[in-house]
This record gives structure tokens, C-alpha cells and sequence, in this order.
């Protein structure tokens, strides 16, 4: 099989979650970081017209998808043979979109306009902050109710459901003050069970050295 070529961001989290995907079905795939100033000109708008990260390139099916929910899923029903992080028929499969769907929609926008205003916004705004923090905080307390009863979102396994939320929960302790799981200690307890998982551990490892290549200028 040859890579799967997947570009990235050093920070942005959405390219991330794509790797972790990839590296749970044990895929060869090439990353190649792409600044956030050029993301909005060719040659990478030829291949991403939003001018988004992130994109990939399927060699073995002539794919080019943008939209990283679209990846997952691409990647999942065209490699996931055996439904290692995924479900063959039931009320599971569908579960599994929800999920999905939930976090491109809800945990994405919301991480990403709380982290916004609170570290790169030129201004000040407190009523911006407060609104996504807030939401923050919902989207947490889904997740929580849910878990309170079962260790990952979909039944008893570990699916591409709970791996879509995991890089940007990493960013959580950045954006709300306090313990956010000791209100939610159930999604802490999910999020520690995440972090332990080989595929995850890796992934952070190399998100952690490509921020740092980048701090150095490399």
C-alpha cells in the first residue's frame, strides 16, 4: 500500500485527529505541513478550494478529500475491514456518525472560537469568551451523561467516535479555568483511557516535536 498523504498543521487540531485515525488502522501515511498563510493560495487551493487543513491524497483510489469528518469516514469505510474503530450494521454504526457528526459541528467550532477569543482575538471580548466557554461546558456535559453509564461513546469499544474528540480535548486546560474534569470527571476518566492508547501517545509525541521543529525555525 502506499502513504496516504495527509496535510497537516503543527498546531491546528483537526489534521491530528485525521493521524489518529490513520495510525489506529496502522495506515502508511506521509504528513506535510502546510503554514496557515498559504493555505489560501496554490497550489494547495487546487487541491482544497476552502483553504482548510486538512486534505489528503489517497494514491491507492485516486482520492482527494477535504473536511476532516469526510476523511474519517472515507478512511474508516475504505480501510476499516475488519471494524477495529468502527461498526458493520446495528444501531452502532449510526451511533458512530452521530458522534462524529457531533464533534465537527459542536466540539470543533466551539473549541476553536473559545481558544480564539481568548489568545489570538485583537480585543478583549468577555461576552464572546463566556458564550463558548459556555458551550465548552455543554458539550462536556453530553459527553459526561454519557459516559457516566459506559467507558467510550459507542457501546463498549473504542470507535472512530471517541478518536474524533480527542485532539481538541487536549486543548481544553488552555481555554477553561479550573479543573474542567472535576466537574466532568467521567470524561476525564475517558480522556485518560485516550491518552494511554498506543496510537494517541504517539500521535501526541509527534504533534509535540513538530511544534517544537517549528519553534526552532526547522
Amino acid at each position: 500500500m502506499k502513504p496516504i498523504i495527509l496535510y497537516s498543521h503543527e498546531i491546528g487540531p483537526n489534521p491530528w485527529k485525521v493521524a489518529l485515525i490513520l495510525e489506529e488502522l496502522s495506515l502508511p501515511y506521509e504528513t506535510r505541513f502546510i503554514d496557515f498563510a498559504a493555505v489560501k493560495q496554490e497550489p494547495y487551493t487546487l487541491l482544497n478550494p476552502n483553504g482548510r487543513l486538512p486534505a489528503i491524497q489517497d494514491p491507492n483510489t485516486g482520492t482527494t478529500l477535504w473536511e476532516s469528518g469526510a476523511i474519517i469516514e472515507y478512511v474508516v469505510e475504505t480501510y476499516d475491514k475488519n471494524h477495529k474503530i468502527s461498526f458493520d450494521s446495528g444501531p452502532e454504526k449510526y451511533l458512530a456518525k452521530q458522534w462524529l457528526f457531533f464533534q465537527v459541528s459542536g466540539q470543533a467550532p466551539y473549541y476553536g472560537q473559545a481558544g480564539w477569543f481568548k489568545k489570538h482575538h485583537p480585543e478583549k471580548v468577555q461576552s464572546a469568551i463566556d458564550r463558548y466557554v459556555n458551550e465548552i461546558l455543554r458539550v462536556n456535559g453530553v459527553m459526561d451523561k454519557v459516559l457516566s453509564t459506559q467507558d467510550w461513546l459507542v457501546r463498549d469499544k473504542c470507535s472512530y467516535a471517541d478518536l474524533s474528540f480527542f485532539a481538541w480535548q487536549r486543548w481544553v486546560p488552555e481555554i477553561v479555568e479550573g479543573d474542567l474534569y472535576e466537574r466532568f470527571p467521567h470524561v476525564g476518566a475517558w480522556f485518560r483511557r485516550m491518552e494511554e492508547r498506543p496510537a494517541a501517545k504517539k500521535v501526541v509525541a509527534d504533534q509535540e516535536r513538530a511544534i517544537a521543529a517549528m519553534g526552532r525555525g526547522n
